[in-house]
């Protein structure tokens, strides 16, 4: 956004900076001027008050980089404003190990190499966690950065932190479409049968667990897809595999392996003790995110187009893959599945009818089948026999046209 806010009593102009392009109009007003409340917009907007290149505006209108936003004089509330948070005083140790995660950094983006054993955000009983030490990158007035995915507590390798809310916007999106392609390596107890391929097995929580641990649901559980690729083997011990999530289901790739007779080595949770290996593996878990691609947004010099990261291996798994006779450079890990161009806006609403129509024509068919059902179960109505009488109720039908008429002379 440029143009400071002018007095209260004077008509306003904005020019939508590049990290608010495609948010709603009124959630533009809550993160840049969030003094004027929603019902303040709703009514600016209806009597035409608001103005985008000129032309009037409904709050759920979405803006573009580069319109203009006429905001008309008074509106503010000043209870209603809402307090930035402040940076959280973080110890000169804190911010040095912040600053050692740290592989990439850009206008919209910081790309980090988590650790093993650091959890993402916090909990009941987790006090240190990546979300807590993001302040160390809080500059000024700038806003503090924030998680747009996570990693297990024991998963290590490429951790995305958005610098601004329009950047976490865009980068969740990418997620969400599955558009960002994520490739992992992990080590696992033997060898797969086929050296690649796709699991696809539903996943929902496990009962009695609390929520803490999944499992494979056939019935109700989430669909859930990886693809995997045997990169080398050491005999039948262990194998190198990468891998890479097509859906992004907790403990996806855990549950997953596990699930055909191959857990990922130090993964006691999924795998038991069948998941360590003896000699001088590591027993902590080998599973590495290696490779993040992804689209960035464009928010100035150095920023915009493909966002390629690569993480290095902790200590622990570099030092299992020397042992077991595995060398890093056999792999680029490069995305084993084809990049699926993005839909433009007409394709997405396009895609919307026809999710639409599949909803209601899926919500019909029972409907239906209950009525055919009915009318199959009705006895149907028997004609009474000549010369008999009608039953009690039943309606005697109509004489022809013509009948009991006196014949004219």
């Amino acid at each position: 956004m440029t143009g400071a806010p002018s007095p209260t009593d004077a008509v306003r102009q904005f020019t939508i900076g590049a990290d608010d392009d495609g948010i709603r109009l009124d959630r533009w007003f809550k993160r840049n001027l969030p003094q004027v409340g929603f019902a303040t917009v709703s009514r600016w907007a209806r009597t035409g008050q608001i103005r985008v290149d000129g032309k009037r505006a409904k709050p759920e209108d979405r803006l573009t980089a580069g319109q203009v936003l006429r905001v008309p004089p008074g509106g503010e509330e000043p209870a209603r404003e809402a307090a930035k948070p402040r940076a959280r005083p973080l110890s000169p140790e804190q911010i040095a190990e912040a600053r050692e995660m740290v592989i990439r950094e850009t206008p919209t983006a910081i790309v980090l190499n988590k650790p093993p054993g650091l959890a993402t955000q916090g909990g009941s009983k987790t006090t240190k966690h990546v979300d807590g030490l993001l302040d160390a990158f809080v500059e000024g007035n700038a806003p503090r950065p924030r998680l747009v995915h996570r990693l297990d507590k024991d998963t290590s390798g490429v951790l995305l932190i958005a610098r601004t809310p329009g950047s976490a916007a865009s980068f969740s999106k990418r997620f969400a479409s599955r558009s960002a392609r994520k490739v992992y390596w992990a080590l696992v107890v033997g060898v797969p049968q086929l050296a690649e391929g796709v699991i696809d097995a539903p996943l929902g929580k496990q009962p009695g667990t609390g929520g803490e641990k999944m499992h494979i649901d056939e019935e109700n559980g989430a669909a859930a897809k990886t693809r995997y690729r045997v990169v080398d083997r050491a005999g039948q011990r262990a194998a190198w595999v990468e891998l890479e999530p097509l859906t992004g289901r907790t403990h996806q790739l855990r549950v997953h392996m596990a699930a055909i007779g191959h857990p990922i080595v130090g993964d006691g949770k999924y795998g038991g003790q069948d998941a360590f290996l003896t000699g001088a593996v590591s027993r902590k878990m080998h599973l590495h995110a290696r490779r993040l691609i992804i689209t960035e947004p464009k928010a100035g010099e150095g920023s915009g187009g493909k966002l390629d990261v690569t993480a290095e291996l902790p200590p622990h798994f570099a030092a299992s893959m020397e042992v077991l006779g595995f060398d890093p450079g056999m792999s680029d890990a490069s995305p084993l599945r084809e990049e699926t161009p993005e839909k433009t806006p007409e394709e997405k609403k396009q895609a919307a009818r026809r999710h639409f129509k599949q909803a209601r024509k899926e919500e019909r068919a029972p409907r239906r089948a209950r009525g055919a059902a009915k009318a199959q179960s009705k006895p149907k109505a028997s004609k009474p026999k000549a010369g008999g009488k009608p039953k009690a109720g039943s309606k005697r039908p109509a004489p022809p046209r013509g009948a009991g008429r006196k014949p004219s002379r």
